[in-house]
């Protein structure tokens, strides 16, 4: 399953992705992946920050296009590219994208501006090495990806908004919070995307009772003002035994949430056609000289079987 962490800047969805994300490797195969401008992921976690693949994101076009007919070359392939019959597929653990071993899961990162982006390019350039991530891989049971997003509603300024089974909402008892709350349920009302509030940093009775008149039954938990999260945001030593009992109660209904959502590829494969459309005619068309609506395969099937078929192809089985 693909989780995604948002909310306003400063309202602790990296601490939560990061919690996260340490609870559900503690029963199932996870990785994380920090896709913010600002990259603390790493941090919060105590890992080494991971090679960025907003560096490497020739390398990994390359890599996903395989034998595709449909695409010749990564100079005509764009972050909203699909898989079709003959690109490479992608399982948890594919040893192409480079990651950190870190709290028993794998870390990944787009990485943060470089001296030669400032001034001249936008971050969207290096999250699209995760939408290409997230388009072409095959998520089985058992597995987790978690997405430390950008703030705000800036995650609609492109198609990675929908490439997830659920979606958290990080928001504070107040109406900053609830209004990024209320502007992401606005753009995300047209595309059918699971939304779930995580009230969070609450530290009084009004403070749930004003998250709970404001966001009504999206609100899914909350999670109560922490010192030991405090502490290990400090860089004091920290488990997740430390946790209050109540915020462990909280992320178990995260993953409680998680685990009761449907996969559904039909419509992940429709979305993603869908936005690959929409930016080809906005501008990736222009940008490399091509007609892209011709780079999606209508008899290419998300999912498992397109999995099992490229095993059984690489393995010289019909």
């Amino acid at each position: 399953m693909r989780v995604a962490f948002v909310g306003k800047g400063g309202s602790g969805k990296t601490t939560l992705s990061s919690l996260f994300a340490r609870y559900a490797a503690t029963r199932a195969r996870v990785v994380a992946i920090d896709a913010d401008i600002n990259q603390h992921l790493a941090l919060v976690l105590g890992a080494e920050q991971p090679r960025p693949l907003g560096g490497m994101l020739t390398e990994i076009k390359d890599h996903l296009r395989g034998d595709n007919p449909r695409i010749p070359s990564a100079s005509v392939m764009v972050k909203t590219t699909p898989p079709g019959r003959g690109s490479r597929l992608l399982t948890l653990d594919d040893p192409f994208f480079p990651s950190v071993e870190v709290q028993g899961l794998r870390l990944m990162a787009t990485g943060p501006f470089g001296e030669d982006d400032l001034g001249v390019a936008c971050y969207h350039s290096k999250v699209g090495a995760v939408e290409l991530y997230l388009n072409h891989l095959v998520d089985g049971p058992g597995e987790y990806v978690v997405v430390d997003m950008t703030a705000g509603a800036d995650s609609f300024a492109s198609g990675m908004f929908t490439k997830f089974d659920v979606t958290f909402l990080v928001v504070e008892p107040t109406r900053q919070g609830v209004s990024v709350y209320r502007q992401y349920q606005e753009y995300a009302a047209e595309f059918d995307v699971a939304i779930a509030v995580v009230g969070n940093k609450v530290q009084t009775a009004d403070d749930r009772a004003f998250l709970r008149d404001q966001v009504g039954p999206d609100l899914l938990t909350c999670l109560d003002h922490s010192p030991a999260v405090r502490a290990m945001e400090q860089g004091r030593a920290f488990t997740l035994d430390d946790l209050e009992p109540g915020n462990l109660a909280g992320l178990q209904t995260l993953l409680d949430r998680v685990d009761a959502a449907e996969k559904d590829w039909a419509k992940f494969g429709r979305q993603a056609h869908e936005f690959h459309l929409r930016n080809a005619r906005a501008w990736a068309d222009r940008a490399t000289g091509c007609d892209l609506a011709d780079q999606i395969d209508p008899g290419f099937i998300f999912g498992s079987v397109a999995l099992e078929s490229e095993m059984r192809a690489a393995a010289g089985r019909p």
